[in-house]
Formats: structure tokens, C-alpha cells, sequence
């Protein structure tokens, strides 16, 4: 008997449209666009994961579940950090996003509680804005901020725990939002370049 079929259904809704545009990602060989496609692809299968605990309560996916979300907290992270800066400032960005990586990894073995994943999702989507914030000339910046501005009115649906029916809770709104989301970084995603160091003249 499945325990919560519309989160079951909503997941898996997620987990499908993530997974077919991180397929159409190929198509942008960038360093920036495989770390968002690295992203997606954690994504996609936290939400599979996730809707199959929310249906079967397989105890044992949570796990899983949690740590996937990290990874594509890293990926989205990286992929800004290759698109909008370079040099050394890239270098300690990237090396940040790696110990926030392990180290979120690592707690999360220890623990299940959903608000550590809530602030390492976050914490990346903060520092992604942030980013590309101070780089509006970049073509994939003003779909980065959408996907950034309703994932966090995501966020505040399932924290507010807002409900449109009995039979649709927060959790599925927040799918169904969080899709749109989605649709927003992959157009962000596939514009994005790898920024280069200016030429410097001797």
C-alpha cells in the first residue's frame, strides 16, 4: 500500500523533468554546465529516492535521499563559480564548495534531521545569487536568480507547511513549484560559459 501517493507521484513528476533536462544539457560542453548538469542529475535522483521513501517508508532511502541533495548543493555551487569568476578567486571558491561538500556529506551520516539539508541548500542557493548577482552582463544570470527566487518561494511553502488540499500537502505543492525552478536553471544552465582570465599584455 503506498502511504502517500500524491508525494509519491509529485517526486517522481520532479525526478523525470530534472533527469530529461539534464539529458538536454549534454548539448553545452562547458565546465560550468557539467557541474549544473551534475546538479540536475543529483537532483533527479534525490526526488526519485524521496518519493519512493514519502511512498514505501523505506527507511532505509533517507539516507540517500539527503546525501544526493548535497551533491547537486556542490554542483550548483562549482558551475556558478566556474561561470562567473576566474583565477584565484575561482580556485577558493571551488576548494569552499568541496569542504562544504564533505563536510555536509559527513554530518549527514550522523544525523537525518531535514533542517541540515534545508540549510545546505540554502547556503548554496545564497551564495550562487550572490554570484551572479555581480555578474548581470552574464547571459545565464537573469534565469539563475528566477530559478533561485522560486526555489525559495519553495522553501516557504514547505516550511510554512502550505497546503492547497487534505490531499495535497506542502510537500507536493513543493514539488510542483520546484519544477518550475528547474525549468528556470536549465535555461540558465545551457547559456552558461566558462568566464576566462583577461589577457594581460607583457
Amino acid at each position: 500500500m503506498v502511504a502517500e501517493p500524491v508525494t509519491l507521484l509529485t517526486d517522481y513528476a520532479l525526478a523525470g523533468v530534472t533527469a530529461c533536462l539534464a539529458f538536454r544539457l549534454r548539448k553545452n560542453p562547458t565546465v560550468s554546465c557539467r557541474f549544473w548538469t551534475l546538479a540536475f542529475v543529483a537532483l533527479a535522483l534525490g526526488a526519485l529516492l524521496g518519493g519512493t521513501y514519502h511512498g514505501f517508508r523505506w527507511e532505509w532511502l533517507w539516507k540517500p535521499t539527503v546525501l544526493s541533495v548535497g551533491v547537486a548543493s556542490f554542483g550548483m555551487l562549482a558551475g556558478s563559480a566556474y561561470a562567473t569568476t576566474s583565477g584565484s578567486v575561482r580556485r577558493v571558491l571551488l576548494v569552499v564548495a568541496a569542504l562544504k561538500l564533505v563536510s555536509y556529506e559527513a554530518w549527514m551520516l550522523g544525523h537525518d534531521a531535514f533542517i541540515f539539508v534545508v540549510a545546505d541548500t540554502a547556503s548554496a542557493m545564497l551564495a550562487v545569487a550572490a554570484l551572479h548577482l555581480f555578474r548581470l552582463d552574464n547571459p545565464a544570470t537573469r534565469w539563475i536568480l528566477g530559478g533561485v527566487a522560486v526555489s525559495l518561494i519553495a522553501a516557504g511553502i514547505q516550511a510554512g507547511r502550505v497546503a492547497l488540499h487534505e490531499y495535497f500537502n506542502h510537500n507536493d505543492l513543493y514539488h510542483v513549484v520546484q519544477i518550475a525552478a528547474m525549468l528556470l536553471y536549465y535555461a540558465g544552465a545551457k547559456r552558461m560559459r566558462d568566464l576566462t582570465a583577461p589577457a594581460t599584455t607583457p
